[in-house]
């Protein structure tokens, strides 16, 4: 083998779902970047292909018992792969963190820390040693008995129960019970055992308005209803339940994500009044390392905590696991994360937090010889984050490593040492290696979408718009915003922008869009697989707003996931699957057969495949080895029953048409306008290449967001809309960006509103109105430093953000 060859990855014959049996070679001990649109091709040679080739041979080393307990991924379809070092991936992460996940779980610092306070912590005299485990809120060990870890409480009051004392019992005064004949029941036992709910709850009794709602009784009584004249009036036994086991019951027991919301909305979240919000038994609160104990050091910033615990180092231990710590907390703060603390909960960070937690914590190693391939390493990170993120990136190679990386962002392809570029467009209209080679290269490929935005001459420049109106926000206080006032323009387009943990989420979303929704009476949705989520998602507070009355609809578009299972995809999400199991229900053979609409759901009984229960593939327990997913050996992945199958439209099954690309369908039902309509609005949003029955689990947060996007544009639209985006171009190709731009500001000159929380610079240099927070992160920021049109905030000497927007500005 010659030296060339020892040098570099070769990839022969890949097919990896749209690769059309590509060869390229990939230089090692070299930064190279996977370029290319979205839905081009880029993960599945570099993930797919490389990383997966990489695992599958690292495995046939590993003992069969033992690779069940490593999350495998799929053998790739490729001739040959020589030259393959080990790899090691970082792939994005999907949907949001638990309760329990927080900055110290999810760097392993919380695994260093407990045991430094179990070996080398300072105990009261007489107690007996614990385990590392007894220092984790997340072990049955460590845990608080009372709030089981979690350092809070959900507890009812009156107040939370009844928001309205003037309202009687009949007027639903007790506004936690459940609407329709379940909280018409309890008012009829009430009123059978001599309540009166016809008197205002504020003229009751504190001893009947404790029993009615506190109670832990449950009499069962004959209620006599009072029922219409034209219904039968029939006698029944009826349990009571106070408003507080009820609300608590459901919030144990429920699996309906509708009455999770409204049980939570009469719950109050409070510390655990044991623990004081720790988490911990007392007995490993007890134990200090550096005169505090574990609660009190995870709460302080990272940069303080290392400070602290620089002077820890007492003992043979402490000098053995303090640099250890130290190391950490190092590589966090050098990618700007210094204002963290341990235990701030996983789901209350930005994305561009969360993205520099997993790339510091994987990248974190003294490996050698290895290839690193990393799936947009950049994604929420403003520009200032991406140059420390450059300089990890760059230490890595210099060790003798070799790094891969999906990669949308100008400033690191431009930095890279090697380019590959797949395309040239998306799905089936791409999966075709355009160019490999170094960058400056590029721009003599013709068919590249990326090449033209290399150089700057991309994106026209765009006449700005004046306000309509203006919504003022004064005295904010909200997280690490602290009595700020900010205005915030009306029908033009505003980026917000700022580094990471500046305080753009909390300013656009915690307080405006709260604002906003308060005003229409509309409420947040939940996360119902986060507490956190839940529980943080406090509206934050100003002394005074006013110019919200502009506005007659608020429309938020965030990255979490449309659906947690295969059950959800794109057409059901978007609604148009109803208007296709219409159309097929209307063929002759469905009405010669009395098939409804139902008949064609792959989610009910009747037309699915009975074998996977319409999910077209089935679990496969093989013994030492791991659990898969094999298709379905009844209907081969159609979902469906022969008998359904049978049906067609325009020759084509429905199993097909959930086969088809969003472009293919929309020809196909281009004579359709109700799901023509879905389907061209999708193609708007840069989603042309994904197919209509594309798993929700398989998007990534982008393609999540723009379907959201795209379902709301579809909708009729009446009077003013507000449209909040949270960094809409994530894990978007240039060419991508510039298409939903084009989408958004077209909402503006239709005279509605459009804000996003941006880090591109491109966006945001062809806004009307810029807002830009700052100066740093955490405690550091929170400050509007300046404000403006995009010429007049990248004149700002202040601005962290300015010399990123002037350079943009300049292009």
């Amino acid at each position: 083998m010659t030296q060339a060859h020892d040098a570099a990855i070769r990839v022969r014959g890949a097919r990896v779902h749209n690769l059309r049996d590509v060869d390229v070679d990939i230089p090692r001990d070299a930064l190279v970047v996977v370029t290319g649109v979205s839905g081009s091709g880029k993960s599945s040679l570099a993930f797919g292909t490389v990383f997966a080739e990489a695992q599958s041979r690292y495995l046939e080393s590993v003992a069969p018992y033992a690779r069940r307990l490593i999350d495998q991924v799929a053998a790739p379809d490729v001739r040959e792969i020589t030259g393959l070092p080990p790899a090691v991936a970082l792939q994005q992460a999907r949907g949001a963190g638990q309760a329990r996940s927080t900055v110290g779980t999810l760097t392993a610092l919380s695994n260093s820390l407990r045991m430094l306070f179990s070996r080398a912590g300072d105990y009261p005299a007489g107690a007996q040693r614990l385990d590392s485990d007894a220092f984790s809120p997340n072990t049955p060990a460590g845990a608080c008995p009372h709030c089981h870890g979690l350092g809070r409480v959900h507890e009812v009051t009156e107040a939370s129960l009844v928001p309205d004392p003037g309202l009687s019992i009949r007027e639903r005064a007790v506004a936690a019970w459940p609407g329709a004949w379940q909280g018409k029941n309890y008012r009829d036992i009430l009123a059978t055992l001599g309540y009166d709910i016809d008197r205002p709850w504020r003229d009751l009794s504190q001893d009947d308005r404790d029993w009615i709602l506190f109670t832990d009784d449950q009499p069962v009584v004959t209620v006599h209803a009072e029922r219409e004249a034209h219904r039968i009036q029939r006698p029944y036994q009826g349990t009571y339940q106070s408003a507080r086991r009820y609300v608590l019951h459901t919030l144990a027991t429920t699996q309906s994500t509708t009455l999770r919301k409204k049980a939570l909305q009469h719950v109050e979240v409070r510390a655990c009044p044991v623990c004081g919000g720790a988490g911990l038994r007392p007995e490993a609160l007890s134990v200090t390392v550096a005169d505090a104990n574990i609660a009190e050091l995870t709460a302080l910033p990272l940069a303080t905590l290392g400070t602290r615990l620089m002077g820890a180092q007492t003992s043979d231990v402490a000098r053995t696991i303090v640099p250890d710590l130290l190391a950490r907390i190092d590589g966090l703060r050098e990618l700007g994360l210094g204002y963290l603390a341990m235990n701030r909960a996983t789901p209350t960070l930005s994305s561009g937090e969360l993205q520099r937690l997993r790339v510091a914590t994987a990248l974190r190693s003294t490996l050698f010889g290895v290839v690193y391939v990393l799936d947009e390493p950049s994604a929420g990170l403003h520009p200032a984050d991406t140059q420390a993120l450059l300089g990890v990136l760059d230490r890595l190679r210099h060790a003798g490593n070799s790094l891969v990386v999906v990669e949308h962002e100008v400033d690191v392809v431009q930095h890279a040492d090697w380019l590959v570029d797949v395309g040239p467009g998306a799905g089936v209209h791409g999966g075709r290696i355009l160019y490999s080679g170094p960058p400056a290269g590029l721009a003599q490929v013709t068919d590249s979408e990326t090449a033209r935005y290399l150089d700057g001459t991309g994106r026209p420049a765009r006449a700005q718009r004046r306000a309509t109106g203006v919504i003022e926000l004064r005295g904010i206080t909200h997280h690490n915003l602290v009595d700020v006032d900010v205005d915030v323009p009306l029908g033009v387009f505003t980026a917000v922008t700022g580094v990471s943990g500046s305080g753009k989420t909390t300013l656009v979303t915690g307080v405006l869009a709260a604002a906003v929704r308060h005003r229409l009476g509309a409420r947040a949705d939940d996360d119902e697989d986060s507490d956190a989520a839940l529980d943080d998602d406090t509206s934050g507070s100003a002394q005074r707003i006013t110019g919200l009355e502009s506005i007659d609809r608020l429309v938020e578009v965030d990255q979490r996931p449309i659906g947690r299972t295969p059950r959800s995809n794109l057409a059901t999400y978007t609604g148009l699957f109803d208007g296709v199991r219409k159309l097929f229900a209307g063929t002759d053979e469905a009405r010669r057969r009395a098939y409804q609409a139902g008949r064609f759901s792959f989610n009910v009984d009747g037309g699915r495949c009975d074998n996977c229960q319409g999910e077209g593939a089935v679990a496969v327990e093989l013994l030492f080895l791991p659990g898969t997913y094999s298709p379905c050996p009844v209907c081969h992945g159609a979902r469906y029953n022969p008998q359904t199958l049978e049906v067609r439209y325009r020759g084509r099954s429905i199993a097909d048409v959930l086969a088809l690309t969003v472009d293919a369908a929309a020809d196909f039902f281009a004579d359709v306008p109700a799901i023509a309509r879905s389907l061209d609005t999708l193609r708007m949003v840069g989603l042309d290449y994904l197919t209509l029955g594309q798993p929700a689990p398989e998007l990534s947060g982008g393609e999540a967001q723009r379907i959201k996007l795209a379902t709301e544009l579809q909708r009729a639209r009446r009077g003013h809309t507000m449209f909040v985006l949270d960094e809409p171009t994530t894990g978007l190709h240039p060419a991508d960006v510039d298409r939903l731009m084009a989408l958004l500001h077209s909402l503006v000159d239709a005279g509605n509103t459009v804000i996003v929380v941006e880090h591109d610079m491109a966006v945001v240099a062809g806004a009307d109105h810029v807002i830009d927070l700052g100066p740093s992160g955490g405690d550091e920021g929170g400050s509007v430093i300046a404000i403006g049109a995009p010429a007049e905030v990248a004149a700002s000497a202040t601005s962290r953000t300015a010399p990123y927007l002037r350079a943009a500005l300049a292009r």
